[in-house]
């Protein structure tokens, strides 16, 4: 969001983490029961110190600066409050949706709102905002599918995952090892046999240099635990640092469900995770050379300038030409497969 951000000088853009004025999830939150969520605690605290450290504005639920707003550009449309509804809106997928499960199918035929789901299996699909920018064309088919309208979707790529083969050249002091990122299923109250995993890990490594990489989400001292506990010594864990870099030094890619397992399948590497790999294929976010933010700014900067209704600007809104520069790209690279902090920035 911040490099979208960056290409719209010409604008005041202000941001703010994910929030909800419901009194009953104010109350939640206030009450550090959502500590775990995108709602507070560390995903709070790390987007807050992000937009000090880069002197960004921050708008806290629009209640620092009590502007008014033109436009929102957000990174889901699971929760989309009802003063964001009455402007332009914007919608950048930020990386891999969670897998749909039983309760989330359950939900989609009873009508419920998607964050009903409890996860971000139908981040994308609710039809909420007026422009939606996805990463590729199998997530263009999966919004759809589940409910967006085809017509309102372009497939821009999205930052930080749209150029791999930049990370080749990197700083990071470790290669040749098989490297594993985890997930933080436990934190979002799901059911994962940690031990099982770390010896699949060790298993696939086969004896190998292993590098275990930490969610940032997760319990990291129960996670150090675990790994010191089942895998070998010299084995090494991070909690910190940059993973894609990380992903660009290993020879072996193990996942659960992350969205970095998309530049283990960029660059080319042999990849496990929890989804179907031949399906990630299908959706991993295009390769454009970085050019994915400036895509959507254009998109941004021009509904902003459209004086027209949204269904007119969708009509003439210049997709042909944007989809001709993707197949130009996608022509020029093999594989059509940092962290995003959960920030959202309104123009």
């Amino acid at each position: 969001m911040h490099q979208v951000a960056s290409l719209l000088p010409e604008y005041d853009t202000f941001f703010s983490q994910i929030y909800s004025k419901h009194p009953i999830i104010r109350r939640v939150v206030r009450q550090g029961w959502l500590d775990k969520s995108i709602f507070a605690g560390e995903f709070r605290r790390k987007a807050d110190a992000y937009l000090e450290r880069h002197h960004l504005r921050n708008d806290y639920a629009q209640s620092i600066y009590h502007n008014r707003y033109d436009m929102a550009v957000i990174c889901t449309d699971l929760l989309i409050t009802k003063e964001l509804r009455q402007l332009k809106t914007v919608f950048v997928q930020e990386g891999m949706t969670d897998p749909v499960t039983t309760w989330g199918k359950f939900t989609r035929r009873l009508g419920l709102p998607s964050y009903w789901a409890a996860n971000t299996a139908f981040n994308g699909c609710s039809n909420i905002c007026d422009v939606y920018c996805a990463a590729s064309d199998g997530y263009k088919q999966q919004f759809s599918g589940w409910g967006t309208d085809p017509e309102k979707i372009f497939v821009t790529g999205i930052p930080n995952y749209d150029n791999a083969a930049a990370l080749l050249q990197n700083d990071f002091p470790h290669k040749g090892y098989v490297m594993a990122a985890t997930s933080d299923i436990r934190e979002t109250l799901r059911k994962e046999d940690r031990p099982a995993f770390i010896r699949h890990c060790v298993d696939i490594a086969a004896g190998r240099p292993l590098l275990f990489k930490l969610h940032p989400n997760e319990e990291k001292e129960r996670a150090i635990r675990e790994i010191q506990d089942g895998a070998p010594t010299g084995t090494l864990i991070f909690t910190e640092g940059n993973t894609e870099q990380m992903i660009a030094n290993c020879t072996e890619l193990i996942t659960q469900y992350s969205t970095v397992v998309y530049i283990g399948i960029a660059l080319g590497k042999k990849v496990h995770s929890y989804f179907d790999v031949e399906k990630l294929k299908r959706l991993a976010p295009i390769q454009n050379g970085s050019r994915s933010a400036s895509h959507i700014a254009d998109l941004c900067r021009r509904y902003l300038e459209f004086k027209g209704t949204r269904e007119e600007f969708l009509r003439t809104a210049r997709i042909n030409s944007i989809s001709s520069t993707h197949e130009r790209e996608r022509s020029a690279h093999p594989y059509h497969y940092s962290d995003q902090e959960g920030i959202y920035p309104t123009a």
